[in-house]
């Protein structure tokens, strides 16, 4: 089983871990925050629902066909949980990987987004050897479309009523980058 210490990722004030039990907390409260939901798929999310996330994730192991993996973001100098990056590799297609993240508000518009998913991109391109990354984002979410296309990814789609969410259909982009793409930078 994966230990749960282990970092896939360190950048200049970060590091991309595996979820702790320690984590339970700062994910529950980031999670819980209503503008947080508001883009993502959970509602009403409780301290009960951190703790069973937490104990999943703990026993997930990377680079699974068919499964998301949610690394904890983590502030280098304290090891506390400020987000996590989630990674699912496709069943049908291991060589490509869909992305999602989660900031907490009180750490959003510092950089920190964008270091993550700079550690996260690098290990997913240079350790897991991976093809191409996919990420769908609400086209309402005007915070995370920034993210996507000033982290380099190409917008590849308009996908219209392309999921149900919270009692209606939603539009999304799709985005995406490929190892070349992430190689000549």
């Amino acid at each position: 089983m994966q230990q749960s210490n282990e970092v896939y990722a360190a950048t200049e004030r970060l590091v991309l871990r595996h979820f702790d039990k320690q984590d339970v907390n700062a994910l529950y409260q980031y999670r819980s925050d209503p503008d947080i939901a508001r883009f993502q798929s959970w509602e009403n999310y409780t301290y009960e629902s951190a703790e069973a996330f937490v104990q999943a994730q703990i026993a997930q192991k990377p680079d699974e066909p068919g499964t998301w993996l949610q690394y904890a973001v983590a502030l280098a100098d304290s090891n506390l949980l400020i987000g996590d990056c989630a990674v699912h590799t496709l069943q049908a297609e291991p060589r490509i990987v869909e992305i999602g993240y989660t900031l907490a508000p009180e750490h959003q518009g510092k950089g920190y987004i964008h270091e993550a998913l700079g550690g996260l991109f690098g290990y997913i391109f240079d350790t897991l050897d991976k093809h191409k990354i996919i990420a769908f984002t609400d086209v309402r979410n005007v915070k995370s479309i920034r993210v996507l296309e000033r982290q380099g990814m190409r917008r590849e789609g308009h996908l219209l009523q392309n999921y149900w969410s919270k009692g209606s259909w939603t539009d999304e982009y799709q985005y995406a980058l490929l190892a070349p793409e992430w190689r000549s930078r």
